[in-house]
C-alpha cells in the first residue's frame, strides 16, 4: 500500500501539469485558474499547493521540461559525426526549434509573469536548466565550427535568443492580429518556425565566421 501511494505522489506533479497544458490548448494563460486546473486534475487545490504555489510555478515547470527536451536534442547534433557547414547545421538546429512550439509559444508569451510569480527556489532551478542547455548550444558551435573564439559564440548566442524568444507571434499571429493586418494593408509573414531559423541561423553564423577570417 505505501508503495502504491508513493507511486500516486510522484505521478503527481505530472498530473497537474498535463493538465493545465490540456487547458492551454484552447484558453489563454491569462484565462487559466489554479481552480481550473484542479477541475481538470480531478486533485484538490490543498494537494496542488503541496507541488505548486501558483499557477506559473506549473508553466515553469513545463518550460524547464521543455528545455531539458531541447537540450537532449542539442546533444544529438554536438555528438554527431558528420561534418557541418553553415547549412546544415542551420538546418539542423532549425528542427530541434521545430519540435518546441510549446516553449517557443510559452517564452514569447508569458515567461515574465511566469517568472515573477514564482518562488525563488522555483526559478533557480529553472534557470539551473535554461544555463545546462545554453551551454550545450555553445559546446555544439565550438565542435563544428572550431574556427569561431569564445566571444564569437556568444555573440551568436546572444543574436539567436532574442530571435527565438520572439519569433512565435510572426509564424502563430491570432485571428485578431490577422484581421487587423488585413484591414490596415499589412501583408502577414507567411512563414514556418523552420524556414525563419534557417535564415537567421545561417545569418548568424555566416557573420560570426566572417570575424574570425
Amino acid at each position: 500500500m505505501a508503495k502504491s501511494s508513493r507511486k500516486i505522489v510522484e505521478k503527481r506533479p505530472d498530473e497537474i501539469i498535463n493538465a493545465c497544458l490540456r487547458l492551454y490548448e484552447t484558453k489563454p494563460f491569462q484565462e487559466i485558474s489554479l481552480k481550473d486546473i484542479s477541475m481538470e486534475a480531478g486533485i484538490s487545490r490543498p494537494s496542488i499547493y503541496s507541488y505548486f504555489r501558483t499557477k506559473e510555478e506549473i508553466f515553469l515547470s513545463v518550460l524547464g521540461r521543455e528545455y531539458s527536451a531541447w537540450e537532449q536534442e542539442l546533444i544529438y547534433i554536438l555528438n554527431c559525426s558528420i561534418p557541418m557547414d553553415t547549412k546544415i547545421f542551420s538546418e539542423h538546429l532549425a528542427s530541434t526549434l521545430s519540435n518546441r512550439i510549446l516553449l517557443l509559444r510559452i517564452q514569447c508569451m508569458n515567461l515574465y509573469e511566469i517568472e515573477e510569480h514564482s518562488r525563488d527556489e522555483c526559478l533557480v532551478g529553472f534557470k539551473r536548466i535554461y544555463g545546462k542547455t545554453i551551454e550545450t548550444l555553445e559546446a555544439c558551435l565550438q565542435k563544428h565550427f572550431p574556427m569561431l573564439s569564445s566571444s564569437s559564440r556568444k555573440e551568436f548566442i546572444y543574436g539567436f535568443l532574442p530571435f527565438m524568444y520572439g519569433m512565435y507571434p510572426y509564424v502563430y499571429p491570432t485571428e485578431k492580429q490577422k484581421n487587423a493586418m488585413e484591414i490596415a494593408g499589412v501583408k502577414p509573414l507567411e512563414t514556418s518556425v523552420y524556414e525563419l531559423s534557417v535564415k537567421v541561423i545561417t545569418a548568424l553564423l555566416e557573420t560570426a565566421i566572417k570575424e574570425c577570417i
